[in-house]
């Protein structure tokens, strides 16, 4: 069973920085996209940035520069590097999954559709105040 669970969420002031994990288990498939989405209030689910199995990675516009993803393939741990952080990356923060790889994804769709990924973890809130 796959299990996804983010850590690293917390409040900070803008400019700080914060580094999320995902510790993922039960993953058997060689192949992946693991991404980082987030939610804040009242707005729609965002892709912020994905990394697949062989190394590609995606970032939104608005994170670009900022933050940087990453994954540790002996912890089995996903990673979000977020810095110069500020109040509109308030939201909460969750890392998901999927087989594909970017290479496999569907022609056209696009990497930041939450309904693509089928796994999920819990969330972790990132609060920034100005």
């Amino acid at each position: 069973q796959v299990q996804l669970v983010e850590s690293g969420g917390g409040s900070v002031q803008a400019g700080g920085s914060l580094r999320l994990s995902c510790a993922v288990s039960g993953w058997t498939h060689s192949t992946y996209s693991m991404t980082w989405f987030r939610q804040a209030p009242g707005k729609e689910r965002e892709g912020v940035a994905l990394i697949d199995s062989d190394g590609n990675t995606r970032y939104a516009d608005s994170v670009k520069g900022r933050f940087t993803i990453s994954k540790d393939n002996v912890k089995n741990t996903l990673y979000l590097q977020m810095n110069n952080l500020n109040p509109e990356d308030t939201a909460m923060y969750y890392c998901a999954a999927e087989y594909l790889t970017l290479q496999e994804w569907p022609y056209g769709v696009s990497w930041s559709i939450p309904e693509y990924f089928g796994y999920w973890g819990q969330g972790t809130q990132v609060t920034v105040s100005s």
